[in-house]
């Protein structure tokens, strides 16, 4: 299925889209966030259910992704019924907004930023689905390891920034020095007011709770020993100062604690994202 030019995303997106699929298929409803169109996209292998990384030992980690997809759909849901247009999604990975939601999705111009080979496979992939690429998505291939600026690639797939945007990175901060972020962090805030930047970002290891801290050195080990180790980690106020300085109006930290309230109080199962680990920092221009 795929070529040389048209590698498979990396194995953090696949398992984002796994973890998605798996809280239908293994938890008990109410379900946080519905989504089985990765799964498919990402067509694994038989038996990737019995993957270490699908293990029960990882159910705080998917509750942490369930709860991010959740709280950024929800606001993007709420900004296109108040008549923002576009939306940006940074590192875009398997993501199938698009394709889910075309109650939001075509009220919207959604573009989707990643390297060329993720954006080659997966155009390809929604092809051979028979969903294609909708009039309201633009894949935005960035080739980062070659200098590419991605707010000029976003600017000549059709961007306005003259227009009020929704723009989320998730998952993404850990990996990018304190400067790269606080460049993207300009870039956003120079948008259009009533603009809206999301970005998920993790506090330092030893601020995270007890139980789930083997994990997180775990991930820490295996993205170290994959050649992208984790190397900005921010408290809540090192966050907002840094938004507060890049030119944003406003700066709210949203906790893990804050986002498993609500949208997993009162769940008999345990399922719930762990305090303290990966949180949101929600600004607006």
């Amino acid at each position: 299925m795929h070529d040389e030019q048209v590698a498979a995303p990396d194995n953090t997106a696949v398992r984002v889209a796994l973890w998605r699929a798996l809280h239908v298929e293994a938890d008990a409803p109410p379900h946080v966030f519905e989504d089985t169109l990765g799964l498919k996209l990402a067509a694994p292998e038989e038996g990737w259910r019995d993957r270490p990384d699908m293990s029960p030992f990882t159910r705080p980690f998917r509750a942490s992704i369930l709860a991010r997809a959740r709280f950024i759909e929800d606001l993007v849901a709420d900004q296109a019924t108040s008549g923002v247009e576009q939306y940006v999604i940074l590192g875009a990975g398997l993501d199938t907004f698009a394709q889910r939601r075309p109650e939001f999705a075509s009220r919207l111009q959604v573009f989707e930023i990643d390297r060329p080979s993720s954006q080659a496979w997966k155009r390809q992939r929604l092809v051979e689905l028979g969903i294609g690429v909708a009039s309201h998505l633009r894949l935005v291939p960035v080739d980062f390891e070659a200098g590419d600026a991605w707010w000029e690639r976003l600017a000549a797939a059709g961007f306005d920034s003259g227009r009020p945007a929704v723009v989320v990175s998730t998952g993404v901060s850990m990996y990018l020095t304190r400067d790269a972020i606080m460049a993207t962090l300009q870039k956003v805030a120079a948008l259009a007011p009533g603009s809206t930047f999301v970005m998920s970002f993790l506090l330092p290891i030893e601020m995270a709770d007890p139980e789930v801290r083997p994990g997180i050195e775990r991930a820490a080990a295996g993205a170290r020993a994959s050649g992208t180790p984790f190397i900005s980690f921010f408290t809540p106020s090192e966050m907002l100062a840094m938004a507060r300085d890049a030119g944003f109006k406003s700066v709210q930290h949203v906790s893990a604690a804050t986002l498993g309230e609500r949208y997993f109080g009162g769940r008999t199962d345990g399922l719930r994202p762990p305090n303290n680990s990966e949180e949101l920092l929600v600004a607006t221009t």
